[in-house]
């Protein structure tokens, strides 16, 4: 704010005539009086000061600080004028100016507006009650002051800045408003840093920038501002509230419900704080009633819970980020693997540091031998934390990857890892013979192609499901010797193996070769 020329009294500029600047007056000596003894002269009259000459003095004074922008020594010699002269309507428009240079708006507008009721003709009251009330963001005063100086002056320029800004801040106030009731809190932010350029000490512009700060999950910079205002005025019933808020939104909902009913104590009919405890409470009996639930293991149930949980409020990134870990936890339980990844995808859209949410969406690849997935997502993990434990899962899901790579002799057989050896050979004989070449000799060369590779396939995992040391390197994931599958020869695999074990129609080791397909 620019700095205001100081108001001088009439009264001081009247100079004493004679010897001005004496306290007291001295009585002259008689002429032709001599040898007159020192104990004899009359004595000095001493003329006390009133009130209103030092008070005079208190302000001159106060003048000289505040041109020397030492505001605080100049509060305090205007301070000492206004109690011993309270009538001079000057000596608290100079308060005021003093005030305002100090950034103490509301007491600035306090003085102004006392020099004016004790004199309602003063225009420089008036310009600064308009300055500090748009800078309180007060609108309408604004108006009225500009308003009354224009009639006290109509030449006035005064206040032409004044009249263009609480224009725009009119303005400013309805686009903030319809991006407050679309939810467009960003927006909301961007112009109210705008109106805080113009009224920077409104309360509620900074604590309205707060509320949204805390929508948009920046709750650190929204409790900076709740506090500060706080200092101000510890009976803010908003400002409780932001502070509520922000505790809501990092998911302290005890204290976040102790918040809210403060600031209901304080104003009663305070809509907000009414809104959020009651959406706080909520909240906190669902997640108690989805956890006992899952603790109890009705899966089924939590699931419903925790489903209806995330509607109560799509903002509360870090509530719902916990109602989708455990709701990706219940669809492992039930066997829902993908709809487990998709909750922990959105998890970790809304905290990508949140390392349960990593490690389960890891487990879940896992097992639909997404090995790929689950590798990168151990490696993401062990960066946030290196543990010994997230470190073996890593090697665990490598060497899947690994054994992923290779055939896989099981499937290809069609049974289970745990198949017996009898198992094994009934499967062999099943697509041996579904998949021999004189079987689709009449079929195209494309055809017969791709059924030779399938024989050999199945051959391949006779010989390796079928030798107990094979078996045993491949279940543990090593290596076939390339040279020893190299050498196989499905065709002597298949003669071997009906003539030791009978032909299709069943028969002992001494069979001859002869089936038909």
């Amino acid at each position: 704010m620019d700095e205001e020329v100081i108001e001088i009294s009439d009264s001081e500029r009247e100079e004493n005539s004679s010897n001005s600047e004496m306290d007291v007056e001295i009585t002259a000596e008689q002429p032709g009086v001599v040898g007159v003894d020192a104990s004899d002269a009359a004595p000095e009259e001493i003329v006390p000061k009133d009130a209103a000459t030092i008070a005079e003095e208190k302000k001159k004074l106060g003048n000289d600080q505040y041109k020397a922008q030492n505001y605080q020594n100049a509060l305090k010699l205007y301070t000492d004028a206004i109690s011993l002269c309270p009538d001079s309507a000057a000596y608290y428009g100079n308060r005021a100016a003093c005030y305002m240079m100090l950034l103490n708006y509301n007491s600035a507008l306090t003085d102004a507006r006392h020099a004016i009721r004790i004199d309602p003709g003063f225009e420089k009251a008036y310009i600064r009650v308009a300055k500090c009330c748009l800078a309180l963001g007060d609108i309408i005063g604004t108006e009225q002051a500009v308003k009354t100086v224009a009639e006290l002056n109509s030449q006035s320029t005064a206040l032409s800045g004044e009249q263009s800004a609480v224009q725009k801040l009119r303005q400013l106030e309805a686009t903030i408003q319809t991006n407050y009731d679309s939810k467009a809190y960003r927006n909301v932010v961007f112009y109210l840093d705008s109106a805080l350029k113009m009224a920077p000490a409104c309360l509620r512009y900074r604590l309205l920038k707060a509320e949204c700060l805390a929508f948009l999950g920046r709750c650190d910079e929204a409790l900076d501002i709740a506090v500060g205002v706080m200092k101000l005025d510890t009976t803010s019933a908003d400002a409780i509230y932001v502070r509520g808020l922000c505790l809501y939104y990092t998911d302290n909902l005890d204290k976040g419900i102790l918040h809210f009913e403060r600031a209901l104590t304080l104003d009663p009919d305070h809509y907000k704080s009414k809104q959020m405890r009651s959406k706080c409470k909520q909240l906190k009996e669902m997640k108690e009633n989805g956890n006992m639930l899952f603790k109890s293991g009705r899966y089924r149930e939590a699931h419903v819970i925790y489903t209806d949980a995330l509607k109560i409020d799509e903002h509360n990134k870090d509530i719902n980020s916990k109602l989708l870990y455990n709701r990706a936890l219940v669809n492992t339980r039930i066997g829902s693997l993908r709809e487990a990844v998709t909750d922990c995808n959105r998890v970790l859209e809304l905290n990508s540091q949140y390392l349960k949410a990593l490690l389960l969406r890891a487990r879940c690849y896992n097992d639909l031998e997404k090995f790929e997935e689950a590798v990168a997502d151990y490696e993401t993990a062990l960066q946030l934390e290196k543990t010994p434990e997230i470190k073996r899962l890593l090697r665990e899901a490598k060497f899947a990857l690994k054994k992923s790579k290779r055939k896989d002799y099981y499937k290809i057989l069609g049974i289970g890892r745990n198949a017996s050896d009898d198992e094994i050979k009934k499967a062999y004989r099943k697509k041996a013979l579904v998949h021999h070449p004189d079987r689709h000799a009449n079929s195209s060369a494309e055809e017969r192609k791709e059924e030779e590779l399938k024989f050999k396939e199945v051959g391949e995992a006779y010989a390796i499901l079928s030798d107990a040391r094979k078996k045993a390197r491949y279940d543990s994931g090593q290596d076939i010797e390339e040279q020893e599958q190299a050498d196989f020869d499905p065709n002597q695999m298949f003669r071997s193996f009906f003539q030791f074990n009978g032909n299709a129609g069943g028969g002992g080791r001494n069979n001859s070769f002869n089936f038909e397909f």
